[in-house]
């Protein structure tokens, strides 16, 4: 997947912001038509369009409207048309943000680099969860300790996400147990005895010396962030 859809039939300007972009980074794909532009993203897609108003064929407005029925991807309008109405339709159709040309190149790159960031750094930002060294990626639900993956199964990453959410609390095994098997599951409580040994293998440094779940005897365990 490119970085950036770039759509400008302005042939000068279209390889003169491709290359400014290129050179700051990211990766592109040029279009000059909005047909072209649609064709490329049905098959392959962008992580941010820049999409010019006044296109041969389908406007602007158009393709805007027809990537917004499938994607909430950052889209930056640019366009001559700089008047209230054209610049209200513009955010109408679905653009998150409306540039005036000339292009100032420095201000594209300001414009797209907050974009990318306020889609992308902070939806990631949002989805991990830091518990002293672990990390928790819950959208792709995995687990991470130190930078490196730690391979969990479902069920041990469902225990150990309800424990990351009630540090220093005991939880009882049977608040434990209906949790993530169910009160109307019929497995014994051995069941959840083995899955905390094996999680606890995997994520303690020692795990004959367990400093993240410890047992409360006769009780549950306990979480602390290490």
């Amino acid at each position: 997947m490119k970085d950036i859809l770039l759509v400008e039939d302005h042939e000068e300007l279209n390889q003169l912001m491709c290359g400014f972009l290129q050179r700051s980074g990211y990766t592109v794909k040029d279009a000059l038509s909005g047909e072209d532009a649609l064709a490329f993203w049905r098959e392959e897609r962008a992580r941010l369009v820049i999409l010019d108003v006044a296109l041969p064929g389908q406007d602007g407005f158009a393709v805007c409207k027809a990537i917004r029925e499938s994607s909430a991807v950052p889209l930056l309008f640019l366009s001559a048309r700089t008047g209230k109405e054209d610049q209200m339709n513009g955010y109408l159709a679905g653009a998150d943000d409306y540039m005036e040309k000339p292009v100032d190149m420095d201000i594209l790159r300001a414009k797209v680099s907050a974009l990318m960031h306020r889609y992308y750094e902070s939806r990631e930002q949002k989805t991990r969860v830091q518990s002293g060294t672990l990390t928790i990626d819950t959208d792709a639900q995995k687990v991470y300790c130190r930078q490196k993956e730690i391979a969990l199964t479902v069920k041990e990453y469902e225990l150990l996400w309800l424990l990351v959410q009630n540090p220093g609390k005991v939880l009882q095994k049977e608040f434990l147990f209906g949790k993530i098997w169910g009160a109307d599951c019929f497995s014994e409580s051995q069941t959840l005895t083995g899955h905390m040994k094996m999680l606890g293998d995997k994520i303690e440094d020692d795990p004959k010396k367990p400093k993240r779940i410890k047992t409360v005897w006769g009780v549950g365990y306990i979480y602390e962030e290490v």
